[in-house]
């Protein structure tokens, strides 16, 4: 009887420590890896299945260890970032690039009136601007940027550019001369353009950026001389300096302007003609004689 009893103990005890060892395995899967949440009782809840791709505990039916299951790797795939179709040609020149290749492309395209400024030698929106609007004439795709088709046409359309067309004398164009400009010595002065032209004998000489009076003190138009010449004059009435003054009417003159150097074509003059460059106004101021025809007209 006292054998019975201790084999029916030993049967229990080992149903206990099987039902233990359960219960550690599916708090292990159940906790996906991580630590575990303390907790008050047991749990009586059905083992967890577990995880794919994590190794089970239990052994196969040949008693090797077991395999991972869904370890099996999944395919990579080449990036597809490679264009269809037709490759897009090289590009030679584009947004950002500075250098002498896009001052002659700026000055190619001012020949044929797609670029209205004095060439910078940098690529930018307006230098973009102007290659569609070249490459739609051409009939070429509208990419704004400069590749072989595109810089051929150019070359085809225009001609190399003069050593003043890569880097002109003013930043605004010089128009047309006023056929009074066409003789003798002359300070022939452009309200449209806004340029003065230093000429002799129908020759520019020189030229220069120059801004004018404003609506309620303008610059008079017509033909004057250069009546007197002060290098370093100041203007009792506006109470402002006036270096290099060459005075052509009255209490007009040429001169330069330090305004307008800082602020451009932001402000005015009280109607006489400012030049901001001084470098180029002082070597004039040298050469110009009292006598010398002035002609501003538009």
């Amino acid at each position: 009887m006292k054998r019975s009893s201790s084999v029916i103990r030993r049967a229990v005890l080992a149903a206990a420590s099987v039902a233990l060892a359960a219960g550690c395995t599916a708090q292990a899967a159940g906790s996906g890896g991580g630590s575990a949440s303390p907790t008050k009782g047991p749990t009586t809840s059905a083992p967890a299945p577990a995880a794919s791709g994590t190794p089970t505990d239990a052994p196969t039916e040949d008693g090797k260890a077991p395999s991972p299951s869904g370890t099996t790797a999944e395919p990579t795939y080449a990036p597809t970032d490679a264009p269809t179709g037709t490759p897009a040609p090289d590009v030679l020149m584009g947004d950002g690039d500075e250098n002498e290749q896009v001052r002659e492309l700026q000055a190619r395209l001012r020949q044929l009136g797609y670029f209205d400024r004095a060439p910078t030698g940098f690529y930018g929106t307006m230098t973009a601007g102007s290659v569609k609007a070249f490459q739609k004439k051409q009939g070429l795709p509208r990419t704004g940027s400069v590749d072989e088709a595109t810089w051929q046409g150019l070359l085809g359309a225009s001609r190399k550019p003069t050593a003043d067309e890569l880097k002109p004398s003013t930043t605004n164009q010089l128009d047309t001369p006023d056929a009074r400009c066409m003789t003798g010595r002359v300070l022939c002065i452009s309200k449209e353009s806004r340029t003065l032209a230093w000429m002799i004998d129908g020759k520019v000489v020189s030229a220069m950026d120059v801004r004018f009076g404003s609506e309620n003190t303008p610059t008079r138009e017509g033909t004057f001389t250069v009546e007197r010449k002060v290098r370093q004059d100041w203007s009792r009435l506006y109470h402002t300096p006036m270096p290099l003054s060459m005075y052509f009417s009255r209490g007009q003159a040429v001169h330069y302007s330090a305004d307008f150097a800082a602020r451009g074509y932001n402000g005015a003059s009280h109607g006489c003609v400012n030049v901001r460059d001084r470098v180029k106004l002082t070597t004039l101021f040298d050469q110009v004689k009292v006598g010398d025809k002035v002609v501003v007209h538009w």
